[in-house]
């Protein structure tokens, strides 16, 4: 140290203070690279025949919601201004079956759901799942035959699928069953069936991870599941040159839209897939995530700033959106904040 304590005895070393910029609140909010806001928020939202709302264990503070109660559940969403929501059913066991055939009902409890929305709520984006799991008996997300997931049959169901939604008033149909072809195959039948304008929210890279078991709980599929495995169709988690093939043959096939789930653990995916494609790219902060975050939350191990954080994480890797069970409370804090600020 040189004379006065200062190193080197140069009163302006270090020339380059990085703690300059982040001294007050109105210079890191000046120089803030990623913001979080309510447009880059989707909401899941489980649905149940049954006549009130019931908890799910396995994902403390989250409800299957009855159709009566729907409308009011989008009416809080749209309090804070959450741009779009997304529907799962939890499928009465007694309509499920070998080939899934509950998804071409046009009553059945996700096309009801829709209509209700709509009929009170037009200004909100509806996202519907296209997959069998939510409906076959064995809990896969195709036909299965001999003990195989036959991909091409499983393409017709898939394409019947969106059309029922899409009839319904569904605004982005959302495949995740990872079949091969089956965006091409769906766009398809929307432009056939004159759906031009309705948009397909590719699961381009769907893993198949540990992390999905809360929300199988919460739809009831882990019951029905059969010991085969789902990994002849979702990706490996070792990989990621592999998705990129996955983002690609989707764009080619009229994907408007690309999903990457799961989505914390698979950051370095979305940052690759977000700078290669440019296309607007989401990811799906899935049950797993969920449930260890608010377990730590609620045991008073994290704050509820672990929200924001976790979800900004998100945006800093590229995602232009991102599906959360955490959208409403990450919009009250986000509108709270705005408020303390101003």
């Amino acid at each position: 140290m040189g004379k006065n304590n200062i190193p080197n005895g140069n009163p302006s070393f270090p020339s380059t203070r990085m703690r300059r910029n982040r001294l007050n609140n109105w210079s890191r909010r000046l120089i803030q690279e990623n913001k979080l806001s309510t447009d880059d928020l989707i909401w899941p939202i489980f649905i149940t025949d049954k006549n009130k709302k019931s908890s799910i264990d396995s994902m403390p503070g989250i409800f299957r919601i009855p159709l009566n109660e729907i409308v009011d559940v989008i009416g809080e969403s749209q309090n804070y201004d959450i741009p779009a929501i997304a529907l799962f059913p939890e499928t009465n066991p007694n309509v499920k079956d070998e080939l899934g055939s509950e998804a071409l009902n046009e009553n059945n409890l996700i096309c009801e759901a829709i209509k209700l929305i709509k009929k009170n709520y037009n200004s909100v984006g509806i996202i519907t799942d296209v997959a069998l799991d939510p409906y076959t008996s064995h809990g896969h997300d195709g036909i299965i035959k001999n003990n195989e997931i036959l991909n091409d049959e499983t393409l017709d169901m898939l394409g019947k699928q969106a059309i029922n939604q899409a009839k319904s008033g569904a605004d982005i149909i959302a495949p995740s069953d990872m079949m091969d072809g089956r965006v091409n195959h769906i766009r398809t039948e929307l432009d056939k069936n004159g759906f031009h304008n309705t948009q397909i929210m590719s699961y381009a890279v769907k893993y198949a991870s540990n992390f999905y078991g809360p929300f199988r709980n919460a739809i009831g599929s882990e019951i029905n599941l059969s010991k085969k495995s789902k990994k002849s169709y979702q990706m490996d988690y070792a990989n990621s040159d592999e998705a990129l093939r996955e983002v690609s043959l989707d764009i080619s096939e009229g994907a408007d839209m690309i999903m990457v789930k799961p989505g914390m653990p698979y950051l370095d995916i979305l940052y690759r897939i977000k700078s290669t494609f440019k296309i607007p790219t989401y990811a799906y902060q899935v049950s797993g995530e969920y449930s260890m975050l608010m377990s730590a939350i609620k045991n008073n191990y994290l704050s509820n700033n672990s929200i924001i954080e976790a979800l900004t994480c998100f945006k800093r890797a590229g995602a232009d959106g991102i599906l959360t069970y955490f959208a409403l409370e990450a919009a009250q804090i986000l509108k709270n904040d705005f408020i303390n600020i101003i």
